[in-house]
């Protein structure tokens, strides 16, 4: 379980920092490089520039009981000639209040790289850090942690760039380093019997549940603001927005992917993105812990889905009575704010600006913003799409939103009676019921598909993408009709079939040879929503190929490089070949998940 206390990996700067909670005292590692004269100070999973870490994930467990990683930095490169850096593998354990490393260096140098072992007091809590002797001492009026490490020391080099008091130790053998002085001779044994259960645990659960779990698990973190343990899409943004970013549709997700081994974890993710909640009702695009949330625009509505799982996984309530009337007012909003004509359309509304940021204002009120509240930000779906600033909504009656909305109402109508909440199920119900018929009525006959309409013009948009088989999910085609889209789109080579799917657009579709962001390459959270609905009729051919496809491509690049990508390029499978493509995001496990739910 994780909770808010002990050792763990709670800083978000860097995943070599572990922190004791709730004192905020931390010990971060970092390794001074002498062919290069640098110091790694921090470290964080998929930065892919030149001369950044390479950092390898390894297995590990979520409360910080054992971690593991490998780690390159220090590569020097000119012309066609390198030099290496230092390698080194990081491995962690914790038995009661004691923190325990052992760092092994895996390759040699001509001068040995040095390891550093600095301590610090973090968020501004009380208390002080010095160097003594050959230890560390952090203290406060109530608790003190004395760090010991084994080996060579160099403290009396003055230039590490660190700006706390530190250790230094020569990495020509492996190096253990402990809280606790008298147990530093345990360092190898505590790590080996935490790393032996881990792994019989993570062999267990497979290879595409552990990389699943391994993201997440990096990646969630301790939020010193509201004083919470979550999961942001990855450390990366993170630490580009002041400490973390969540977003709506993201850490719902995260919150069902946590839920199959962390309850509390995953009931922590779904409270803090619903608790984010804007003024106006709505759960927000984007929220930072700086106060600026989108206060123009939501998400893709998949709270109550996500928490009617959580439900089913657990056997409970208590998390849909907690959660229950901030999603309805939720529900409640979308007709109230994005109903054109009986169809629902994304949007985004004005407002005044409350903190200054610049996505308080880029992007209001215009086709932009509008787009942004789907999820899909460059989706061609939207590329010549009027924007309505009166109604303050895309001319366009969108099947995925639509489908996901009458999904939402029906989840929700499900949670109320769990809890007894009968008066509100009938107006659930209606609204699921009224905006199912207008669904089921942008069936297109000639094409086998739902498909967008154009508010302005009245035609229907012929552009597809897989939020066209989202009514699967709504329970709005009937067997026939699924059967009839599976057939001609799914399976079509020319749209959505292939040896890497689904595609963020069709295959035939002009922008699908961009392969940028939304405009052809993969999403996992696509997949899985397909999935969903698949699940829900006779399909078992599509289900098949949708589970196979997407546990190789996950696969793929965690093999590769230990990465679970934002999005990945449908013509090669692969996350790294484009910048814009986040190389630890957790979403990207839900390629995991779909296997881990077929196999349920």
């Amino acid at each position: 379980m994780t909770c808010k206390q002990g050792w763990n990996t709670w800083n978000v700067r860097s995943v070599l920092s572990h922190v004791l909670l709730p004192e905020g005292f931390a010990i971060s590692l970092g390794v001074k490089v002498y062919s290069s004269g640098c110091c790694l100070r921090e470290a964080l999973i998929g930065r892919m520039g030149k001369r950044d870490e390479i950092v390898i994930p390894g297995p590990r467990s979520y409360d910080g009981t054992y971690t593991t990683l490998s780690l390159e930095w220090g590569a020097i490169r000119v012309k066609e000639k390198e030099w290496p850096g230092a390698k080194l593998k990081v491995e962690t354990a914790v038995d009661g209040d004691d923190w325990f490393a052992v760092v092994t260096p895996l390759n040699k140098l001509i001068q040995a790289p040095a390891l550093s072992i600095s301590g610090a007091i973090l968020w501004n809590r009380p208390g002080m850090v010095r160097r003594d002797g050959d230890t560390l001492r952090i203290e406060n009026a109530n608790r003190t942690v004395v760090v010991a490490a084994s080996g060579s020391m160099r403290n009396d080099e003055p230039v590490t760039e660190l700006d706390t008091p530190y250790l230094l130790v020569e990495l020509t053998r492996p190096v253990f380093v402990c809280s606790n002085p008298a147990r530093l001779s345990e360092c190898a044994d505590m790590v080996v019997g935490n790393r032996d259960k881990v792994l019989a645990e993570r062999k267990a659960l497979g290879e595409v549940y552990n990389a699943m779990q391994t993201c997440l698990a990096w990646d969630t973190i301790y939020d010193p603001f509201k004083n919470r343990v979550i999961s942001p899409v990855s450390r990366i943004w993170s630490c580009a927005s002041g400490g973390w970013t969540l977003f709506d549709w993201d850490t719902y997700f995260a919150a069902w992917m946590a839920g199959v081994e962390n309850k509390e974890l995953a009931y922590a993710n779904a409270i803090a993105i619903t608790e984010e909640a804007t003024e106006s009702g709505f759960i927000p695009n984007m929220a930072h812990p700086s106060g600026t949330k989108t206060r123009d625009r939501s998400q893709p509505p998949v709270g109550a889905i996500t928490v009617q799982a959580l439900c089913d996984m657990f056997s409970e309530t208590v998390l849909a009575e907690k959660l229950f009337d901030a999603l309805l007012m939720w529900n409640r909003w979308w007709p109230q704010h994005r109903d054109f004509e009986g169809y629902l359309c994304w949007g985004t509304s004005p407002y005044e600006p409350v903190t200054g940021n610049v996505w308080e204002t880029h992007g209001v009120n215009d086709r932009f913003g509008g787009a942004l509240e789907s999820g899909l930000d460059n989706s061609p779906m939207y590329d010549d799409v009027p924007f309505d600033t009166d109604k303050h909504v895309l001319m366009l009656g969108d099947v995925g939103l639509m489908s996901l909305y009458i999904a939402d109402c029906k989840a929700l109508a499900d949670l109320a009676g769990r809890i007894g909440r009968h008066d509100v199920v009938d107006e659930l119900d209606e609204r699921a019921s009224k905006y199912a018929d207008k669904l089921a009525s942008m069936w297109c006959e000639d094409s086998a598909m739902f498909l967008n309409r154009n508010l302005a013009t009245g035609d229907p948009c012929k552009r597809l993408s897989p939020v066209h088989f989202y009514p699967l999910l709504a329970g709005v085609p009937t067997q026939e009709q699924a059967q009839r889209m599976i057939d001609a789109h799914f399976f079509n080579p020319e749209e959505f079939w292939g040896e890497w799917i689904l595609p963020s657009i069709a295959r035939n579709d002009p922008a699908y040879p961009e392969q940028e962001y939304w405009r052809g390459r993969i999403w996992a959270p696509m997949n899985f929503l397909v999935y969903l609905g698949l699940r829900k009729y006779d399909l078992p051919e599509a289900r098949k190929a949708l589970v196979q496809k997407s546990e190789a491509l996950l696969l793929k690049e965690w093999r590769e490089h230990g990465h679970v990508h934002e999005n990945y390029n449908c013509e090669t499978g692969s996350g790294c070949d484009v910048g814009s493509s986040d190389a630890f995001y957790h979403w990207g496990g839900l390629l995991g998940m779909i296997s881990y739910l077929d196999n349920c």
